[in-house]
């Protein structure tokens, strides 16, 4: 499927069939999809929660506002991410880079970060977003639906995945084959109103 193709029949779904079965080559494809999304100091801090269990699934769906995608999409991932990954072994995100190019960016990396709680934690929710987004598209472009989730207990559902310290919770991503067409997309706005040049006006 061509991208913007893609990117334009991309609807958050809320109707899946149950018993389809994504494969496990599909799921690697797809995840390694969202480790090519950018990150702040290429820090690669998301990690990917992949829900198999359909018992933990059931629970989830518990804490989740009762969503039916939770349990019948062929998928669930659970995105967090780890909000210290700039403070371990920084050297390893630029193993491949020329030395000196490496140098200077691993050192940079305390400092930008170091006594900025709040940035660090903007820092990860923002490559989850990102990466949220590729998951997203490559699982249209691979013939599927998703739909992206934030109407559950994070808390709760941080304990039934036992969420490391120092990590951050983000959304869901439910992906599996559509049962049912989502409703027309209900309002665009005009690009007139949301692409600015150059200033907001005075």
């Amino acid at each position: 499927m061509d991208v913007f193709e893609a990117i334009e029949t991309r609807r958050a779904v809320k109707h899946f069939d149950p018993n389809h079965e994504i494969k496990e080559a599909e799921i690697t494809r797809l995840i390694e999809a969202g480790m090519q999304s950018p990150t702040s100091f290429n820090i690669q801090h998301w990690r990917f929660v992949v829900v198999r269990d359909r018992q933990l699934r059931q629970a989830i769906r518990a804490v989740g506002n009762d969503q039916a995608q939770m349990t019948d999409a062929s998928l669930l991932i659970v995105m967090t991410a780890d909000v210290d990954a700039w403070r371990k072994e920084p050297q390893r995100y630029w193993r491949n880079a020329p030395a000196e190019v490496a140098e200077i960016l691993v050192n940079w990396m305390g400092p930008f970060h170091e006594g900025r709680p709040e940035l660090q934690r903007d820092e990860a929710q923002r490559s989850i977003g990102m990466a949220m987004q590729t998951i997203m598209l490559a699982a249209r472009g691979m013939g599927y639906d998703s739909c992206p989730m934030i109407g559950f207990d994070q808390e709760a559902v941080a304990k039934l995945i036992r969420l490391p310290e120092g990590h951050c919770m983000g959304p869901m991503i439910a992906v599996g084959k559509r049962t049912k067409d989502p409703w027309p997309k209900p309002g665009q706005l005009s690009i007139g109103e949301v692409m600015i040049n150059d200033r907001f006006p005075e």
